[in-house]
């Protein structure tokens, strides 16, 4: 396997980067402009990516699509009123990429089509009433893999065993309650046990990771929009005590995480992006698409974070695990 993330993340991060700031009309002859106002929660390299795999699906289907980008800062405030003003512009579709954008784009509107990614239980959210059963005006992607929390239990389990896992995040993010009570039963049976923290904000998360160093021999991140964005301050932590960083999206490894065992964000974005097209293009309509979920799970490994958190190198992981190297050489 081995194939290297670095330049993929980076890839994925600059278009969205590049979106964000110009936000351009991307018309070309005489086409109709589509409107697509897009929300996220915070602007961290998992949900960049998966902004950037939806436009370029978009772009891919031929469409002429103007972006309008808008990022809450955090606050989920400022999420309904995103949803709110993109319905007064009467934009064409919404791009809700998050749980938070999502429920505030449905409370805005019955109307616009919503599709949305970056999201973990939909129907938990209460977005669709089940993952065959889309809303009359929304539908999207999933971004658990119905096996990644277990994988990344069992590769702790075997190659940290013993362990207490430290866990961190935002109780009010139902995302990540739903993982982190999967992860307490996928646990059971193990020789792990779990030890946890939550935050309210990004602000809160350097002294609540600080706090669970003194218990955790592992870290294991969910995808939980607060803790992520404040990511760099966990890496410092994980490094200057030694204890290894597990995160849920290979995205994260491009900031010092040591390992995931989740999906490709810029894919899941991608795979929002081609139902996109299929309302877009008045092929289907929102209530007509399941949910979709991630087609399949990697593992990857950062070499230099492994290092960095002082874990012995294991030579299995050169068969078993996709490398990741920073394109900074």
């Amino acid at each position: 396997m081995n194939r290297k993330w670095g330049m993929i993340i980076s890839a994925s991060v600059a278009l969205s980067a590049l979106a964000a700031c110009g936000n351009g009309d991307n018309s070309n002859g005489d086409e109709a402009t589509v409107v697509i106002g897009a929300t996220q929660i915070v602007e961290h390299p998992s949900l960049d990516a998966a902004y950037a795999g939806f436009q370029q699906a978009i772009e891919d289907a031929g469409i002429t699509a103007e972006f309008k980008f808008q990022s809450a800062q955090g606050d989920p405030n400022n999420s309904s009123t995103i949803a709110t003003n993109f319905v007064s512009d009467g934009v064409d579709m919404i791009f809700a990429n998050s749980t938070p954008s999502a429920i505030s784009a449905l409370q805005a509107t019955q109307d616009i089509p919503i599709v949305f990614t970056s999201v973990t239980d939909p129907v938990e959210a209460g977005l669709v009433a089940a993952l065959d059963e889309p809303g009359e005006n929304i539908t999207g992607v999933r971004d658990l893999h119905p096996e990644a929390i277990d994988e990344t239990v069992a590769f702790i389990n075997e190659n940290f065993p013993d362990s207490t896992v430290g866990l961190v995040y935002n109780a009010g993010e139902s995302n990540s309650v739903v993982q982190i009570n999967a992860i307490n039963e996928a646990v059971e049976g193990t020789s792990l046990s779990t030890t946890e923290r939550t935050v309210a904000t990004s602000a809160d998360v350097q002294s609540a990771v600080a706090a669970l160093a003194e218990d955790a021999d592992v870290f294991y991140l969910v995808t939980d929009n607060t803790v992520i964005s404040a990511l760099e301050s966990i890496v410092g932590i994980s490094n200057d005590r030694g204890i290894p960083l597990i995160a849920s999206d290979p995205e994260s490894l491009g900031s010092g995480a040591f390992a995931a065992f989740g999906v490709d964000f810029h894919t899941l974005g991608y795979q929002a992006g081609e139902i996109a097209a299929s309302i877009l293009n008045d092929e289907s309509a929102p209530s007509d698409i399941p949910v979709g979920s991630p087609a399949e799970i990697n593992l990857v490994i950062n070499r230099e974070a492994a290092e960095a958190q002082g874990i012995e190198w294991n030579e299995d992981w050169e068969d078993a695990a996709q490398t990741y190297e920073s394109n900074e050489q």
